[in-house]
């Protein structure tokens, strides 16, 4: 367990709000957002639905008085893996997003990519946390 600074809990839970309004536009909005960006609906349907999990132990990680290391160290890892599927999703062929998809695909790689790095600075600035 460590005592979280004050900036991871604040990217923590900037992750958790910022997580959930895409989960939700996502799982509910998806025929919505497949005819604007050109991406399977069932895709969006599904990464949202899986995003709502993530908020939810995303925000149940960010109110707490301590953190699991490891346990931080896992959203850290899974912002990062996100962010480079993200990006490989763009140029994998396996979905042909219009601009605006493919500006929609960019934002996730960028965002969860920066929350990755906000957590990490966060958890090394963190009592009981090793600087790697």
């Amino acid at each position: 367990m460590i005592q979280p600074s004050l900036f991871l809990r604040r990217a923590v839970q900037a992750d958790a709000i910022v997580t959930g309004a895409v989960a939700l536009l996502q799982a509910f909005g998806a025929g919505l957002l497949t005819s604007m960006l050109n991406l399977p609906e069932p895709l969006l349907r599904q990464t949202g639905l899986f995003l709502i999990a993530y908020t939810a132990l995303v925000g149940w990680l960010g109110t707490r008085p301590s953190m699991p290391k490891a346990l931080v160290a896992i959203v850290i890892a899974g912002n990062a893996a996100w962010a480079l599927g993200s990006i490989a999703l763009m140029f994998s062929g396996w979905v042909n997003p219009n601009l605006l998809g493919y500006a929609f695909i960019a934002l996730h790689a960028i965002s969860t990519g920066v929350f990755a790095e906000l957590q990490y600075i966060g958890l090394r600035k963190s009592s009981g946390a090793v600087a790697a």
